[in-house]
C-alpha cells in the first residue's frame, strides 16, 4: 500500500511538471543538472576515512564523478 501512494504522488507531480510552459522545464532541467555537477564535484572530494565511513571506495566515486552533468538516473 504504502509504495502505491508514493506512485499516486509521483504521477501527480509528473503532470504538474507537464503543465509548466516549456522554458520553465527547460530552466528546471539546466538548474538540476548545476546540482548535479556541484554534488559529484564534492563526493570527489570526500577524504578516504569519510568514504570508508559511509562504505563506498575511491573507485565508486571516480565512476560516479566521471559521469556526464546530464546523467540523471
Amino acid at each position: 500500500m504504502k509504495g502505491q501512494v508514493q506512485t499516486v504522488r509521483g504521477e501527480r507531480q509528473g503532470l504538474e511538471e507537464r503543465r509548466l510552459p516549456w522554458w520553465r522545464r527547460a530552466w528546471q532541467k539546466v538548474l538540476r543538472w548545476r546540482q548535479l555537477a556541484r554534488q559529484r564535484r564534492q563526493l570527489a572530494m570526500l577524504s578516504d576515512a569519510t568514504l570508508k565511513d559511509i562504505g563506498l571506495s575511491r573507485a565508486d566515486i571516480w565512476t560516479e564523478s566521471h559521469r556526464p552533468f546530464w546523467d540523471d538516473r
